[in-house]
C-alpha cells in the first residue's frame, strides 16, 4: 500500500487531492526528484485518481437518485443506491 494511508484518505476533499494530484504531476514532469521518489509520487497519485473517481461516482449516483425520484430523498436511501 502507498504512503497515503486511509486516515490520510479522508482528510481529502475532492478539490485537495485534485491540487495534489496536479502537484505530482508537476513534479513527475519536472523529473528532477530521485527515482525513488518518483516512484512515490506516482504511487500517491494513483491512490488519489482511485479516491476522486470514487468521490465522483457518490456525487453521480446523488445527482441520479435526484433526478429519478419523486418525494424526498432520505439518507437510507442514497446509501442503498451506492451499494
Amino acid at each position: 500500500m502507498s504512503e497515503m494511508k486511509t486516515a490520510k484518505k479522508e482528510k481529502y476533499t475532492f478539490e485537495t487531492a485534485m491540487k495534489r494530484l496536479e502537484d505530482i504531476v508537476q513534479a513527475l514532469d519536472d523529473g528532477s526528484a530521485p527515482l525513488d521518489e518518483l516512484l512515490k509520487m506516482f504511487e500517491e497519485g494513483t491512490e488519489l485518481v482511485k479516491l476522486c473517481n470514487t468521490m465522483l461516482d457518490g456525487a453521480e449516483s446523488k445527482v441520479k437518485i435526484l433526478l429519478n425520484k419523486d418525494g424526498e430523498i432520505t439518507e437510507t436511501e442514497f446509501e442503498t443506491e451506492q451499494q
